[in-house]
């Protein structure tokens, strides 16, 4: 997985939140998925088994990033 892959594959997760790409939050988003996205890519070169109904939910504050 290239840099600009990890790039888009971030913009596009984000996209629905409609953050400030300007805020130091954001850019420390960014930065940490990135950095799981290295990491997962790296394991990746064996089987890697996910079990997303053992995780646990995500609330979003829809007040702080709005109603939609």
């Amino acid at each position: 997985m290239e840099t600009s892959n990890r790039d888009s594959i971030i913009a596009y997760c984000l996209a629905p939140l409609n953050l400030d790409a300007n805020s130091e939050a954001t850019r420390e988003t960014m930065r940490r998925l990135d950095h799981a996205l290295k990491t997962f890519q790296s394991q990746a070169a064996r089987p890697v088994s996910v079990d997303f109904s053992k995780m646990p939910s995500l609330v979003i504050n829809e007040a702080a990033h709005g109603y939609e």
